[in-house]
């Protein structure tokens, strides 16, 4: 998934659509409230999504992986503060979410 996504932003980024996909993409983690615990660039409550993409660049199974902790939820992996289960959010939007964390 990651490497197909991969590619997806490569062929956006040769038409000139990079920046209207990062910016749906971040509208989508505001809409479903993921920025009101982390930033792009930086810790707030929950790591920055840089820190998650390096985290997990070259995982092949790491899309899957952080839907299931978004999902049901996780703890200690970045510290001591949990994060809830995030059932609210819809499958295709968790989806669009985590690709686009993972290009960080």
């Amino acid at each position: 998934m990651v490497m197909k996504y991969g590619m997806m932003l490569a062929l956006a980024a040769s038409l000139g659509l990079l920046p209207g996909l990062v910016r749906a993409s971040e509208a989508l983690a505001k809409e479903n409230g993921c920025l009101a615990c982390h930033k792009v660039e930086r810790k707030v409550v929950g790591p920055a999504y840089r820190d998650v993409a390096k985290k997990y660049r070259g995982e092949a199974k790491a899309a899957a992986m952080l839907e299931e902790k978004v999902r049901k939820g996780s703890k200690g992996v970045w510290g001591p503060a949990p994060m809830p289960p995030q059932t609210q959010v819809s499958d295709a939007d968790l989806k669009a979410i985590i690709a686009w964390i993972l290009a960080q």
